[in-house]
């Protein structure tokens, strides 16, 4: 029997907040509740049909069971430029302006690794998705972060950022829409963004996983649609929300080249890169016909607003997102985020994310994604009604 010891990074890192969600919940489930899980935002609709009928003939090919490449097929990078192009009219190299990702949650995470020194710093926002600060924290890095406030729409103020912080800062991640505000920015921020990283040296790493899922004919931008933003930063980008992929682990990393490049360098002595019949399949899903994803999203916004709508009625502070499917809500008088989480569980078997969960600043907000039918979704409401708070 030998002493098992965890390093201190390990140690140091607090439980990964959606594995905790999980296991509360199965502990309600054991009691014999019946949940309704509004917490981890995993699409409950089925993967498109042309997509799947992609990976079913791609998978008997046996060239397609072999090692891929570390970087992506060429194929694939080559439909990411083309949609980058279609999308968004943005120009992209496939042979050095792309990387496929093993899901876009890996890149962000590794994307640390190339850059980040111990003792190096990082901003990102608080709330945001914990794995901007997990990649940081794994490369020996230290995080800042910048407060998110409804007042501002949800969105940094890069002015508050201290200047030597801002020298000192070598990564910058920024994700719009927002997870978990629903926020959505302006190309006007994103201008602002790019030059605060011209001024200071910085490296944007902008998370657009959510671009696709937005509503009343709002269509999100690109952060490399802005000016001089190729020069300095790079997009991460998923299928996973967009054509329900999300178990299928397929996503890509574009922009500026040599930081791309250095990611893949990252990937290729950690990974062996994604399944090549998945890549195949992502093919399919990006040159196809995109009413699957109108499709998609109109189911949504029926979600959105019966859910958005009924929780104005019952008297709580929300606003109805263009982007993302997450509502973030203010928590009523007299609750923090934990205490609201734990009595919509305890009291009516509903799931969410507390706020705080994703950043000191997400005090005082939960987190409901859109990830049940508009049945299901009233009943939440009655349920919520039942409990009078």
């Amino acid at each position: 029997m030998i002493t098992i010891e965890k390093s201190e990074r390990l140690k140091n890192l607090p439980p990964y907040l959606f594995k905790e969600i999980d296991r509360q919940k199965e502990e309600v489930r054991k009691r014999g509740v019946d949940i309704i899980s509004l917490g981890v935002g995993d699409p409950d609709m089925p993967t498109p049909p042309h997509i799947i009928k992609a990976l079913q003939k791609a998978a008997t090919d046996p060239e397609n069971h072999k090692y891929p490449s570390y970087s992506g097929m060429d194929d694939f990078n080559r439909a990411v430029a083309r949609w980058y192009g279609k999308r968004f009219n943005v120009k992209l190299d496939p042979g050095s302006e792309v990387v496929t990702l093993i899901g876009s949650k890996e890149g962000i995470a590794h994307i640390p690794l190339a850059f980040i020194n111990p003792g190096d710093l990082a901003l990102m926002t608080s709330p945001g998705y914990p794995v901007y600060n997990t990649g940081v924290q794994f490369a020996g890095g230290v995080s800042y972060f910048m407060d998110l406030k409804k007042e501002n729409d949800f969105l940094p103020d890069l002015g508050a950022v201290p200047a030597d912080i801002a020298k000192k800062a070598k990564l910058m991640f920024i994700n719009y829409p927002n997870n978990p505000t629903a926020a959505v920015a302006t190309g006007e921020f994103f201008k602002e963004v790019v030059r605060f990283a011209e001024k200071n040296n910085i490296i944007v790493c902008h998370d657009a996983a959510y671009t696709e899922m937005a509503f009343d004919g709002y269509k999100p931008v690109s952060f490399l649609e802005t000016e001089g933003a190729g020069e300095v930063g790079i997009e991460f980008h998923s299928l996973s929300k967009t054509y329900n992929m999300t178990g299928w682990r397929l996503g890509f990393a574009v922009g500026r080249k040599e930081v791309i490049h250095s990611l893949g360098q990252i990937k290729s002595n950690i990974d062996s890169g994604a399944f090549q019949a998945v890549q195949v399949a992502g093919i399919a899903a990006l040159d196809g016909d995109q009413a699957c994803v109108d499709d998609i999203n109109r189911e949504y916004t029926g979600r959105r607003n019966i859910l958005v709508d009924g929780l104005i009625a019952l008297g709580l502070s929300v606003q109805k997102p263009r982007a993302t499917f997450y509502v973030w809500v203010e928590t009523p008088r007299g609750y923090t985020s934990a205490q609201f989480t734990s009595h919509l569980l305890s009291k009516a078997g509903i799931v969410v994310t507390p706020g705080n969960g994703f950043g000191a600043a997400g005090e005082g907000y939960i987190r409901m994604a859109l990830t049940v039918g508009q049945e299901r979704m009233k009943e939440v409401i009655e349920r919520m009604r039942a409990t009078g708070f």
